[in-house]
C-alpha cells in the first residue's frame, strides 16, 4: 500500500482494522503501566489531587504534541515512495543532500540500531504488564508471573516461522475489542469523578512542575511511556498508508487512550490506594480474569508488531549495505512485507527472557524503556528536518521553528530519561551500540574489500577483446558471473579463463544493484549492455524493501535459471600487514563475512548450477 493511494471505502475500512492490530499494539498497551509508574515508579510523586491532575495534564498534552501534531500530521509527510521507518528517512534525507551526509548516516545507523533495544523490551514490558493482573485477580498465582511470562514469549517466538498471515486478520478485531473496553472502563470511571476532565488546561501541567520541581521533572520519564509507540506509527506506513493510520488514532485509539488514562486518574483520585495498579481496578471484580485475558492478548500482539518491526529494520540494513546477507523467509505468498529472519527471532527470544530473568517486574522494566525510544524521536526530528527543507523545499524559518519546537519536547524526554541509565536504561543503549558497531563495522569492511578487489581487476573491454586471441574452446550454454563491480571484468571469469581455459558461448555479467528507494519500478528493474564476443554486462536494481530474485531476472530475459551455469568468486579474507581498520574490528568483519548466507542460496541460485572460485584478499 502506498501513502499517494486513495482506496476505496471498502478497502480503507478493511486497512484501519487491520493497522489497529499492526500499528497501534504497542501505544495501546501502555495503559497497563504508564500511570501505574508516575505514582509507583522509581521517581514517583505523592497522590494527591493537584498530582493527579498534573499528570493526566502532562498525558494529554503529550498524546496531542508528540503523537498527534508530530508523528500523524509531520513526519508521516516524509515517506520514502510509500514507506517509513528511519532508515527509509536517512535514506530519503541522504538521497537529496550531499554535504554532511556521513553524519545524517550515521544518525539514521545508530536510530535503526536502537529500535533493537525497543524490539527486546517491548514485548517483555506488554507482556509482564499484562501478567501483573495477577496480583489483583489471582493474588496466589503472583510468583508464577515471572515463568508464565517466560513461557509466553517462547511460545511466541517459536511461532515466528509459521507468519502472521494465518492470525494477522484477528489482530485488527482483538485490538478494536481491547479499545473499546479499555474505553468503556475509563468512561465509567469518569462519571464518577468529572472532575477529572479539567485536566486537559495546560496549567494543571505546569503547576504540576511548580509544585513538584526535579522530581516532577524526572516524572516525565514515566509519562513518556505513553507515546512509546510513536515510532511505530512511521515505521508501519509502507504497510497501510497515511490515512487508515490517521483514522484510527483520531476516531479509536486516542479516544480510547485519553477515556482509559483518565478513567484510572479519576480511580486514583477516589482512592489513592489504586495507584498500585490502577488499569485492573478499573474493571469490576468479576471482570478482571477476563480483562487479563484480553490483555494478554493484546499484549502478545503489540510483541509481534515490533519484532515483525525488527525483522523489517534488518531486511533493509542488508539490503542497504549495512548488514551480511543472511536467510530471509517469506511468511506470506499475498504479503511481501511479511517476513521472518531465524537469526534475529532467536537473538530477540534469548534476550528477552534474559531481561524478565534480570528485571523481574514491568516496574523494573520500565526503567530502562524509553531511554532508547527518546533517543530515536530526536533522531527522527533532525532527519524530518533535512527532509523539510531538501525535499519539501520548506523555507528555513518555519522548518527551524517547527523543528526546535519539537526537539524542547523531545530533549525533555530524554533527560527524564537518561536519568534511568544507572536503573536499566544502559540495556537499550548497550544493544542499540552494539548493532551500530556491527553495521558500521560491515560498511566499512565490505568498501575496503571492494576497494582491494578494484585493484585487481581489469577494464572488461581489455579482457573481452582478448578472447579471440586465446582461441579458447566455447562451452554450450550460458554462464553468468556475479560480480559486485559493475565495470570491470569479474575475478571469477579471470579465475576460470586461468584455471579452466574455457569460455561459454554467452556470458552475462550481473551485478545486483542496492538502491537507497524502497521498491524499483520493474521498468528501471534491469540495464543490459553488449560487450561483443558473447558477453553482455547487466545490472539488476532492486529497492531495500525488496528482495532480489536473479533466476526471474533471467527468465524474464529469455534465458531458462536452470539451464545456466553460475560461477562465483569466494573471497577468503587474510590478517592484514597494514589494516586501515582496528584489528579487532577487522577480526568482526571477517567473522561477520564467515557467517553470512552464502550468495548462491541467497539470491536463489540452482545449488546444481553454482561453481566457485575462491581467491585469497588482504583488505588494507
Amino acid at each position: 500500500m502506498r501513502s499517494g493511494d486513495t482506496p476505496d471505502r471498502s478497502r480503507l475500512a478493511f486497512l484501519s482494522l487491520t493497522a489497529l492490530g499492526v500499528v497501534y499494539g504497542d501505544i495501546g498497551t501502555s495503559p497497563l503501566y504508564a500511570v501505574r509508574e508516575c505514582f509507583f515508579g522509581p521517581h514517583a510523586v505523592p497522590v494527591t489531587q493537584n498530582n493527579v491532575l498534573g499528570v493526566l495534564s502532562l498525558i494529554f498534552w503529550t498524546l496531542v504534541v508528540v503523537v498527534t501534531l508530530k508523528y500523524l500530521v509531520y513526519v508521516l509527510r516524509a515517506d520514502n515512495q510509500g514507506e517509513g521507518g528511519i532508515l527509509a528517512l536517512m535514506a530519503l534525507a541522504t538521497r537529496t543532500r550531499r554535504r554532511r551526509q556521513f553524519l545524517l548516516i550515521v544518525l539514521g545507523l545508530f536510530g535503526g540500531a536502537l529500535l533493537y533495544g525497543d524490539g527486546m523490551i517491548t514485548p517483555v514490558i506488554s507482556i509482564l504488564g499484562a501478567m501483573e493482573g495477577l496480583e489483583v485477580a489471582a493474588p496466589a498465582l503472583e510468583p508464577w508471573i515471572a515463568p508464565i511470562t517466560i513461557v509466553i514469549l517462547v511460545i511466541l517466538f517459536a511461532m515466528q516461522r509459521r507468519g502472521t498471515a494465518a492470525v494477522g486478520v484477528v489482530f485488527g478485531p482483538v485490538i478494536l475489542v481491547w479499545f473499546a473496553t479499555i474505553a468503556v472502563l475509563g468512561a465509567m470511571s469518569i462519571v464518577k469523578a468529572p472532575g477529572v476532565i479539567a485536566a486537559v488546561d495546560p496549567r494543571y501541567a505546569i503547576g504540576f512542575f511548580v509544585t513538584n520541581g526535579i522530581p516532577g521533572y524526572l516524572a516525565l520519564g514515566a509519562i513518556f511511556l505513553v507515546a512509546t509507540g510513536g515510532e511505530a506509527l512511521y515505521a508501519d506506513l509502507g504497510h497501510f498508508g497515511v490515512k487508515p493510520i490517521r483514522i484510527d488514532w483520531f476516531f479509536i485509539v486516542a479516544p480510547a487512550l485519553l477515556l482509559n488514562y483518565f478513567g484510572q486518574g479519576a480511580l486514583v483520585l477516589r482512592d489513592a490506594e489504586t495507584a498500585h495498579n490502577p488499569f485492573y481496578r478499573l474493571a469490576p471484580e468479576w471482570g478482571r480474569v477476563p480483562l487479563l485475558i484480553l490483555a494478554t492478548v493484546a499484549a502478545v500482539i503489540a510483541s509481534q508488531a515490533v519484532i515483525s518491526g525488527v525483522f523489517s529494520i534488518t531486511r533493509q540494513a542488508v539490503q542497504l549495505g549495512y548488514a551480511p546477507r543472511m536467510e530471509i523467509i517469506h511468511t506470506s505468498a499475498r504479503e511481501i512485507g511479511q517476513i521472518y529472519i531465524p537469526t534475529a527471532n532467536w537473538a530477540l527470544m534469548i534476550a528477552t527472557i534474559l531481561l524478565v530473568l534480570g528485571f523481574r517486574t514491568s516496574s523494573n522494566i520500565a526503567a530502562a524503556y524509553g531511554v532508547a525510544v527518546t533517543t530515536t524521536m530526536i533522531i527522527t526530528t533532525a532527519l524530518a528536518f533535512v527532509v523539510a527543507r531538501r525535499v519539501w523545499q520548506w523555507r528555513l524559518f518555519p522548518a527551524v521553528v517547527l523543528t526546535v519546537l519539537f526537539l524542547i519536547g523531545d530533549f525533555a524526554f530524554f533527560g527524564a530519561n537518561i536519568v534511568k541509565v544507572g536503573n536499566g536504561g544502559w540495556f537499550p543503549l548497550l544493544i542499540g551500540g552494539a548493532v551500530f558497531l556491527l553495521f558500521s563495522t560491515w560498511k566499512r569492511g565490505r568498501d575496503l574489500l571492494q576497494g582491494r578487489l578494484a585493484e585487481h581487476a581489469l577494464p572488461a573491454d581489455i579482457v573481452v577483446a582478448g578472447i579471440p586471441k586465446r582461441n579458447l574452446p566455447r562451452a554450450r550454454g550460458t554462464a553468468v558471473f556475479l560480480t559486485s563491480d559493475p565495470v570491470g571484468a569479474p575475478i571469477a571469469l579471470l579465475h576460470n579463463i586461468k584455471h579452466n581455459q574455457i569460455v561459454h558461448e554467452r556470458n552475462i555479467f550481473l551485478t545486483v544493484v542496492s538502491e537507497d528507494l524502497p521498491h524499483v519500478p520493474d521498468a528501471e528493474r534491469v540495464t543490459l549492455e553488449p560487450l561483443g564476443e558473447g558477453f553482455q554486462r547487466m545490472i539488476a536494481r532492486y529497492g531495500f524493501m525488496e528482495d532480489p530474485d536473479v533466476p526471474g531476472i533471467l527468465e524474464d530475459m529469455g534465458i531458462d535459471p536452470m539451464q545456466a551455469t553460475y560461477i562465483l568468486s569466494r573471497d577468503n579474507i587474510v590478517p592484514s600487514h597494514k589494516p586501515r581498520m582496528a584489528r579487532w574490528r577487522e577480526r568482526l568483519f571477517v567473522f561477520m563475512k564467515r557467517n553470512a548466507r552464502d550468495a548462491a542460496s541467497y539470491f536463489g541460485l540452482p545449488p546444481n548450477r553454482v561453481v566457485e572460485l575462491g581467491m585469497q584478499v588482504e583488505i588494507s
